[in-house]
């Protein structure tokens, strides 16, 4: 019985001190799987992974792991891709209440009387705010414009960009959708679109969907803005 004990107590300490542990390559196996499958490259990382692949022959590259931005709490999908298309097209879609709430944080920065100088460590979707107006039009739906705000260079661009097939995939996430509230960016700017979205636990269902939505994002915007 003695033996049992000190066996037991010797496990005990010897993982006493251990660090936490952490995600494992099985926890991503279906990344990995999924990725195959598409004909995607998958590289695992210390907190997460990554997934390169091509859209119109352009690449791109989607990471999961730990938040660049303040306002998103906890894990960030985030994806890139250098479609090298007109510079000078700038459209940024987002959902209505992070706009509010990073409009609300750049106007307490800009009114503090202590503050001199604009801090440049701002993320620079704050500075797109405050530089442009959000546009809209009567087609699209105002369910769609209670859950999404559009702020654009050109109303026409805008238009161009943010095709039907587009809008009705970002109001169709699969189940358990992410609601309103969830923090969510399209960026098209200097040539490249840009995804960034919070999302906690890995759920498969909507990473496939908002690699569908990006690739629709970067298709359309490959279509309409060709550099010259």
């Amino acid at each position: 019985m003695f033996d049992r004990l000190k066996k037991a107590f010797s496990r005990e300490a010897a993982t006493a001190g251990a660090p936490p542990a952490q995600p494992g390559a099985s926890a991503f196996s279906p990344v990995s799987q999924w990725a195959s499958a598409q004909g995607l490259s998958y590289t695992p990382a210390a907190s997460g992974f990554s997934v390169d692949g091509k859209v119109g022959g352009k690449p791109w590259k989607l990471e999961w792991g730990r938040a660049s931005r303040k306002y998103i709490k906890g894990e960030e999908l985030r994806a890139r891709a250098e479609l090298g298309v007109n510079p000078d097209v700038l459209v940024v879609l987002m959902s209505r209440p992070l706009k509010e709430a990073l409009e609300k944080q750049a106007y307490a920065l800009y009114t503090d009387t202590l503050q001199t100088s604009v801090d440049p460590n701002l993320p620079e979707e704050m500075r797109i705010l405050a530089m442009y107006q959000e546009v809209g039009w009567e087609t699209m739906s105002r369910v769609f414009w209670s859950r999404y705000a559009l702020v654009a260079d050109d109303r026409e661009h805008a238009q161009a960009w943010l095709d039907p097939n587009l809008a009705r995939q970002l109001m169709e996430w699969p189940a358990p959708a992410p609601g309103a509230e969830v923090p969510f960016m399209l960026m098209l700017l200097r040539g490249k679109a840009y995804l960034r979205m919070q999302q906690g636990p890995l759920h498969m269902p909507t990473l496939q969907h908002a690699v569908q939505v990006f690739n629709a994002a970067c298709e359309t915007a490959l279509g309409a803005f060709r550099a010259s």
